[in-house]
């Protein structure tokens, strides 16, 4: 193994979370930051919490109301149109 390719290796990194938690584990960073963790990830509280970075809640929202507003007129202009036999 070469000595010189390699990243050093840090046993104590120290990882803080948005709602506050902070822990340490092994990295090749010293320090990180992230915006969920074990201690608030819905998948291990049980608990529902959105998160809406940059405005993605208020995107979705607005392509789901484009889309079914597109279905409806679809429907309308099927029920309107005479069927041709």
């Amino acid at each position: 193994m070469k000595k010189t390719i390699h990243p050093k290796y840090n046993s104590r990194a120290k990882i803080k979370c948005a709602c506050g938690a902070e822990f340490n584990v092994g990295s090749t960073q010293e320090n990180m930051e992230v915006e969920i963790c074990s201690h608030c990830h819905p998948l291990y509280t049980g608990k529902q919490k959105f998160i809406d970075t940059a405005g993605r809640l208020e995107r979705y929202e607005k392509m789901m109301s484009k889309s079914k507003a597109l279905k409806e007129k679809l429907k309308k202009t099927k029920k309107e149109s005479p069927k041709k036999k």
